[in-house]
């Protein structure tokens, strides 16, 4: 099979491979924009971030510090909620009859 391969052939075969790597190339080099486009873009807004806390903390003083500190204790509390009525949402009605049905053999003991 191999010998009957003329000259011709083996550059068509050639041409066909080296089109293959310039569109694989092609193609590889566009979605390299899109995800390094995407990555200035977080970057930015981290940057952006960054800059508002560096701003902040350059201004914070003994005052307004424990309102601050008030404020995170308050976000964690709300966090903790939230994850908690998360949770249950996602037990199901029998996994809560379950639930109940320990609860009452436990109360029994």
């Amino acid at each position: 099979m191999f010998m009957n391969l003329t000259v011709r052939k083996l550059k068509i075969i050639l041409v066909i491979v080296i089109v293959g790597f310039c569109v694989g190339i092609y193609l590889q080099d566009l979605q390299h924009q899109k995800s390094t486009a995407h990555a200035w873009k977080a970057n930015k807004h981290n940057l952006e971030r960054f800059n508002k806390i560096t701003s902040f903390n350059k201004s914070m003083s003994a005052a307004n510090w424990q309102k601050m500190k008030d404020s995170i204790q308050g976000e964690l509390d709300t966090l903790m909620i939230l994850r908690f009525r998360k949770e249950v949402d996602s037990l199901t009605i029998a996994n809560l009859e379950t639930v109940q049905n320990l609860n009452t053999k436990k109360i029994a003991q």
